[in-house]
């Protein structure tokens, strides 16, 4: 349909509206200087974002006995048979440049006493290779400091209160910006030559996520109404270790603990993950995952235990952590740390190219709700921030690089939005975690797509039922297990490991 009377804002010519304020979203804003930028965010601080809450630290290989190549080898295993290997290969070689870009803003990582980058070792990584920052803080200091800069930057506008709802098309189907919606409800539309997706993942459609319960697939649904194409949907990474202590969403017990040395145990007091796996606490995070699902369905409560690998300086060490344990009345460096499975981050999304170019022109996408081929099944631990700017920086080269042809002629059409309503929101959630969890069959999927198909018949094709419709479809699609899909009635491999592209008018 056209504007019509719609309030709207056109954007200056050659302009980007980015969608979202979290790390990948920031560092092309930072980078695109001095194209005019307008970021679109729903909050006035970087507390919405997930990158903010990122606890291990940013992985790259910056140490002399590093490498790019054992960085994209450690990538591509992670990925289980799914990684791109040359978009590996661009992870790896450019994110030690990246990391240094980000120290030469501010960021400042933890050193040991010769001034060289403290690096620790995470799961599945064959050396130690993680920079933090103070301790487990990493997300949150080094957003701090992209919003310092995108505050002082002058080609940086924040559209501020403002959270997106459905794209703007022109006559010719190129994408030409968003409809926004403010706090008090008033809608705009925000006509742009260039729009890019940096809105995170999936988590919040799960009842049980250490993300940010806003993060529901907005951008996949919003970008697959009008045609985009979807890659590797079905694949949803499970953090093991979240705190089980009941809440909304359910805190982080980073990965880098299990680094330092902590064990899982249950309340037999066994330690169970040698059973499961010959890595043991530092296998692949899938597997991990499922052998704690395993420990909590078979009656035998999982616990981290930090009290010997961390001891008494857990308060120093992992502040965050610590602090979410402490107002639990649980004291880590004397007791065990209650875990259970949590969602954690989603590996498909939005297809791209390695410049975050999706199938829709003038609509490109960057971070978590991107998917270039660099994660696979399975994303290997503290590659996300590192994915954020490496593929942030190489869509601020395009898009500096590309002559764009203004959207300004034509017919605007918007496709309708719809609320869901919290009665309808926990529901799917539900439905997604009972039936679309860390173990899966095509009973509870096919159960699963009815209730979702119910739910689209009675209040629209809303972004979050859209965003599950679809990762429902591509789980029984795919029939084998692979990376963090594990089908109970497929529970192999496939001889061949081929990724899923799916488009929301061809599902069934």
């Amino acid at each position: 349909m056209p504007l019509g009377n719609l309030d709207t804002k056109r954007l200056p010519a050659g302009s980007v509206l980015i969608v979202g304020a979290g790390l990948a979203g920031l560092y092309l804003a930072l980078k695109l200087a001095p194209r005019p930028v307008y970021v679109l965010t729903s909050r006035r601080s970087s507390v919405g974002a997930a990158s903010a809450w990122a606890q291990g630290g940013i992985a790259a290989a910056l140490s002399a006995d590093d490498s790019a190549e054992s960085h994209a080898k450690d990538t591509i295993a992670a990925g289980d048979g799914l990684v791109d290997p040359d978009i590996a290969r661009t992870l790896a070689t450019e994110g030690p440049g990246r990391v240094h870009d980000l120290a030469a803003l501010g960021v400042p990582f933890d050193r040991n006493e010769a001034g060289e980058l403290y690096l620790s070792l995470e799961a599945a990584h064959s050396m130690p290779r993680v920079a933090r920052v103070k301790g487990d803080t990493a997300g949150a200091e080094i957003i701090k400091v992209m919003v310092a800069r995108a505050q002082n930057s002058d080609h940086i506008t924040g559209l501020i209160g403002w959270r997106a709802e459905s794209l703007l098309q022109d006559g010719n189907g190129a994408i030409a910006g968003a409809l926004a919606r403010n706090d008090e409800g008033s809608l705009l539309g925000i006509e742009a030559d260039i729009t890019v997706m940096a809105t995170g993942g999936v988590g919040g459609l799960f009842a049980v996520t250490t993300n940010p319960r806003t993060a529901r697939g907005d951008a996949l649904g919003m970008a697959a109404v009008v045609g985009a194409k979807l890659r590797d949907m079905e694949f949803v990474q499970f953090h093991p270790t979240a705190i089980d202590i009941g809440r909304d969403p359910a805190p982080l017990a980073t990965e880098a603990l299990r680094g330092e040395g902590a064990v899982l145990t249950n309340s037999d007091g066994v330690r169970f993950m040698p059973r499961y796996h010959e890595q043991g606490e530092l296998a692949p995070r899938d597997d991990v995952a499922r052998a704690i699902f395993a420990e909590i369905e078979g009656g035998r409560q999982p616990y981290l235990d930090c009290r010997t690998a961390i001891g008494s300086h857990f308060d120093v060490e992992f502040p965050t952590v610590f602090e979410s344990c402490i107002s639990a009345g649980i004291d880590p460096r004397t007791a065990l740390i209650p875990v259970a499975p949590a969602v954690h981050y989603h590996m498909g999304g939005l297809a791209t190219d390695s410049f975050g170019q999706t199938s829709l022109d003038s609509l490109l996408a960057v971070g978590e709700c991107s998917a270039t081929g660099v994660h696979g099944a399975n994303r290997l631990a503290s590659n996300s921030l590192l994915e954020a700017v490496v593929f942030g920086g190489r869509a601020a080269d395009y898009i500096n690089g590309r002559d764009w042809a203004e959207r300004r002629a034509g017919t605007i059409r918007i496709q309708p939005w719809l609320s869901m309503g919290k009665d309808v929101s926990q529901t799917l959630r539900n439905a997604m975690t009972a039936k679309c969890g860390v173990r899966r069959d095509a009973k509870k999927l096919n159960a699963l797509i009815t209730l979702i198909d119910g739910l689209i018949n009675r209040v629209g094709r809303a972004n979050p039922l859209v965003a599950s419709r679809i990762i429902a479809a591509a789980a029984l699609a795919r029939e084998e297990s692979r990376g963090g899909h594990f089908r109970e009635d497929f529970p192999n491999e496939a001889d061949r490991a081929i990724s899923s592209y799916l488009t929301y008018d061809r599902l069934d």
